[in-house]
């Protein structure tokens, strides 16, 4: 196979961040629990020099409160081949009560090290959304389902309008539609439309992998034409919805996307990780 990536930036740089612009953040709900004490001094570190908004996911949090949550009943997948967690009103309830306990435990760990800190619900004003896909399969049979789930299709930035270096604001991506009611988004893509509407230049994705696997071979760098092709050629499950995050973050004006599980410095100056970023003006090909 042949895979078109972009060459690096200099090792140790991290280009394009100013003390005005933030850093954005999203926390995998998988990996939170991880998160050694070195990984967050070097978060905290970042944020007293730049505003810092981070939003996290809860799906291992969601699957400790009820095990129910692990069962492949609670994931759905949409005639595009989509998955989405079966979201119901009681769903939305646990999501917000382990939303609660996992962002208290975040917010600790910023104010112990000196970072003001403050939680904000997606659905209480910052992020709308449309309406959701109603035809999903169960077993061999597509139907039609109730699901409280929806695209993004606005966010607020003066809901965030106290960005400064020094504070963070811990965001919970629910969501609210137009009829009203809460509604569950994927965490990526709420992070990636927060990432442009606070003109963020980067957006960064911690998950608990250390980089974009291509055929079993690390990609530090790769173009976000190529990205999509992989995206829809072999990639599966989470890494999936964060190639379409990055994809949708630079599309919206976010010059690099980041996935990998390192302190963010070292992710921001591309020292590793995977980097994801518009189209290439100089590039090398790879083989794998």
């Amino acid at each position: 196979m042949t895979t078109l990536i972009e060459r690096p930036p200099a090792s140790g740089s991290t280009p394009d961040i100013t003390t005005h612009v933030p850093i954005v953040v999203k926390l995998g709900g998988s990996c939170l629990d991880d998160m050694a004490d070195a990984w967050w001094d070097d978060l905290v570190a970042q944020g007293h020099e730049h505003p810092l908004v981070l939003l996290h996911g809860w799906s291992k949090p969601l699957k400790r409160l009820d095990p129910r949550y692990t069962e492949p009943s609670a994931i759905l997948r949409d005639r595009y081949g989509n998955q989405s967690r079966w979201t119901t009103p009681e769903v939305i309830a646990d999501i917000k009560t382990v939303s609660a306990e996992l962002g208290e435990n975040v917010m600790r760990r910023l104010r112990d090290r000196g970072m003001t800190a403050e939680r904000v619900i997606g659905s209480d004003g910052l992020v709308l959304a449309g309406e959701g896909e109603r035809w999903w399969w169960r077993g061999k049979e597509l139907v039609e389902l109730d699901n409280l789930v929806g695209p993004i299709t606005e966010v607020d930035p003066e809901r965030l309008a106290d960005l400064r270096p020094g504070h963070c604001y811990l965001v919970t991506p629910l969501a609210r539609n137009a009829a009203g009611q809460e509604v569950n988004t994927d965490a990526d893509r709420a992070a990636a439309a927060v990432a442009a509407a606070t003109a963020a230049t980067a957006l960064t994705l911690v998950t608990d992998v250390p980089h974009l696997l291509i055929d079993g071979s690390p990609v530090r760098q790769i173009c976000a034409t190529e990205a999509a092709k992989f995206r829809d050629r072999g990639a599966t499950g989470g890494m999936r919805k964060k190639l379409r995050a990055a994809g949708e973050a630079l599309e919206r004006g976010v010059r690099r996307v980041h996935i990998g599980s390192a302190p963010v410095s070292q992710m921001l100056a591309a020292r590793t990780g995977t980097v994801i970023t518009r189209e290439p003006a100089d590039t090398v090909t790879v083989r794998t």
